[in-house]
């Protein structure tokens, strides 16, 4: 079985841990990425991480991403949403499906 984690600031994804998720608070860019690169060779299927983390290391997801596992999915912070997590989302399921499912021609 896969685990889950959540990486972010800890305001932000600490009540995740009440749902049994792993959490790894990070705030600067190589905290963040150290944390990010370990998780993803180490047995975890599926990776949240706030939008503000995300931001930081931008790069390195893609690259993650080309991977079958982990899915890296963002989620928004205590900050706000910046909707770059909707945005991947919609990404993910352009290129399962081959078009924008949300395109309407009316």
């Amino acid at each position: 079985m896969y685990k889950i984690a959540v990486i972010g600031d800890y305001d932000s994804i600490y009540g995740f841990a009440a749902l049994g998720l792993d959490i790894f608070p990070a705030v600067d860019r190589k905290e963040i990425e150290a944390k990010l690169t370990a998780l993803a060779d180490h047995g975890y299927g599926i990776i949240y991480i706030t939008e503000a983390a995300a931001a930081e290391c931008g790069q390195l997801i893609e690259k993650l991403q080309e991977r079958i596992l982990p899915a890296i999915i963002q989620i928004p912070g205590v900050s706000g949403n910046t909707g770059n997590g909707v945005q991947g989302v919609k990404n993910s399921v352009e290129q399962a499906v081959g078009s924008d499912i949300l395109f309407s021609n009316n």
